[in-house]
């Protein structure tokens, strides 16, 4: 019996941000569903040994390069179909330790870059066939952290620049929703015991997987709905609506 990952791929998706954590399950998780996926980050990575992935090595926050790599990357691959933009920085600020560069450096990759992602999938998903895209916002968003002042306030732009597109690209029969988690059991939230600090205060009193968020990442970008300029919190309880 064939496996879903032994098919031929049938449509592309690119996944940034799929080096770790969030993004490198929810890049697995569409190989592993037999999609074709362009895996987008700043370094090389082990998914070199995966068929259904082509790494593709560039900077979000520079539009040029991320299209020639994106255009050299689908040239003989399926049609791309979907967009999910996971990548994403997250240094600590606040009004007293903010600077110019730290500034730059989170708005960015995670405004900047969000749009550099959206018109570049934009332009090579078109309107014949439609599809999807999927921003990663952050429940900080909706419940700001301390420490996380600008990081919060680009986190806020992904969720707006969600509902401005949900309506541009309508006409191209593209829906574009946002999930924003909570804390996710990562790298990066394990360092200095963090996500330890963080889990009594969730009322389901654990932290997700990156293979939970990559889950509701596949059930929004797969095929498109009736749903678009949503943003689902993923968050434990943490945050209600």
């Amino acid at each position: 019996m064939t496996t879903l990952k032994q098919r031929s791929p049938e449509k592309s998706v690119i996944v940034t941000g799929a080096n770790s954590g969030m993004g490198r399950a929810t890049a697995l998780k569409f190989a592993n569903e037999g999609w074709h996926v362009l895996a987008v980050d700043v370094a090389h990575s082990a998914h070199e040994a995966d068929e259904n992935i082509t790494t593709v090595i560039a900077d979000i926050s520079d539009e040029a390069v991320l299209s020639a790599a994106v255009e050299k990357a689908l040239t003989g691959k399926p049609r791309l179909a979907a967009v999910v933009n996971a990548a994403g920085v997250f240094p600590t600020s606040s009004l007293q330790s903010y600077d110019a560069n730290v500034y730059r450096r989170i708005f960015d990759i995670n405004v900047l870059g969000t749009l550099n992602v959206a018109r570049v999938g934009a332009k090579h998903i078109g309107p014949e066939h439609g599809g999807t895209m999927v921003f990663f916002a952050s429940v900080d968003a909706f419940a700001a952290s301390r420490n996380q002042l600008l990081y919060s306030a680009s986190k806020a732009a992904v969720v707006s620049i969600t509902r401005s597109l949900a309506i541009e690209l309508a006409e191209s029969r593209i829906t574009v929703n946002a999930i924003a988690p909570g804390w996710v059991d990562t790298e990066g939230t394990r360092k200095g015991g963090r996500i330890e600090a963080a889990i009594p205060g969730i009322p389901l009193k654990r932290a997700a997987s990156v293979e939970e968020i990559a889950g509701w990442a596949w059930n929004l970008a797969h095929e498109p709905s009736y749903m678009t300029g949503e943003t689902v919190c993923i968050a434990g309880g943490v945050f209600m609506r």
